[in-house]
């Protein structure tokens, strides 16, 4: 059975409550807003390197993959 999840290696820019501003090559004019309902957010040890795994048609959505 295929996963529709992907886990995407990111640089956290922003954040609020319901969303965070996320890039994958820390370029902040890049960085894309996703909401947290549609993903979990792990913490990779360093204070603004997160991996956010999230739905596969959400990532192609904000051209993150």
């Amino acid at each position: 059975m295929k996963s529709d999840l992907v886990d995407i290696a990111a640089c956290r820019h922003a954040e609020t409550e319901s969303a965070i501003k996320i890039s994958e090559t820390n370029d902040a004019s890049k960085a894309v807003w996703i909401p947290k309902s549609q993903c979990q957010i792990a913490n990779d040890g360093h204070a603004n390197f997160v991996t956010v795994t999230m739905p596969e048609w959400l990532a192609i959505e904000k051209g993150l993959v």
